[in-house]
């Protein structure tokens, strides 16, 4: 008997250890496997008539990187997307800012570009110490603190070579007192940051504390060597139609 319950305690060790060797390899192999896309960047689940006056190409290729670096796994499933659109005039309202769970737009908001960048236009960018100019491509929304411009969001630059100095740069969103519709009047453009994205005082805490920690911002410009260079643009499927 004590044979026969010896015998049966070895087979149930082996069958244990079958059972780990069979299944750890799976648990590593799969977390190595990119995410698949959610619906939050599938384009038909977005109604484009209520996302107020973002140009829907735009809309469609921040999707596009978005769902790109949770594919890659760069990024884990974002909660809010922001995105900027610097082909508009400062005086315009070029910043949006997307619930991607509930697929509603939250913020469409004015917001500054980089000293180097340009007056009434942004034209020029850079991912340079000292260049005082804004960046481009996809940023990860990180942690915040309060600094010598208030509160503020640091901005993790995900798009190498373009924006991927953005931590070094001191890149962040944080309120602005030269950004608001009455400096707009005034000057014919907004004030300018030194490269950061900066938004109105009055909505700068609100937008802040909605995106930080898990979200994805994209900023555009037709600038053809980054649209051609990007690793979330054309490299990835494109969001589901």
């Amino acid at each position: 008997m004590k044979r026969f319950a010896s015998l049966c305690a070895r087979n149930v060790r082996a069958g244990l250890v079958v059972c780990a060797l069979a299944t750890c390899p799976m648990v590593v192999l799969n977390a190595r496997v990119p995410r698949a896309a959610s619906g939050a960047f599938a384009a038909s689940n977005w109604n484009h008539a209520s996302l107020g006056a973002i140009d829907r190409r735009v809309f469609d290729l921040a999707l596009g990187a978005a769902n790109c670096a949770v594919q890659s796994g760069a990024v884990p499933d974002p909660s809010t997307l922001t995105v900027i659109d610097y082909s508009k005039p400062s005086v315009e309202k070029r910043l949006w800012v997307f619930d991607l769970r509930s697929h509603a737009l939250l913020y469409e908001e004015l917001v500054a570009h980089g000293k180097g960048s340009g007056e009434r236009f942004a034209t020029a960018f850079s991912n340079n110490p000292e260049s005082h100019q804004s960046s481009l491509g996809l940023f990860e929304t990180t942690d915040t603190y309060s600094g010598k411009n208030g509160y503020s969001l640091r901005l993790k630059g995900l798009d190498a070579g373009f924006n991927d100095k953005a931590l070094e740069r001191a890149i962040v969103m944080h309120g602005a007192p030269y950004v608001s519709e009455k400096v707009a009047k005034s000057l014919g453009r907004l004030g300018r940051s030194w490269g950061c994205p900066a938004v109105r005082e009055a909505v700068a805490h609100d937008i802040i504390d909605r995106i930080r920690g898990n979200g994805l911002l994209f900023t555009y410009y037709p600038d053809q060597k980054w649209l051609a260079s990007s690793r979330f643009l054309g490299g990835c499927s494109a969001p589901t139609a």
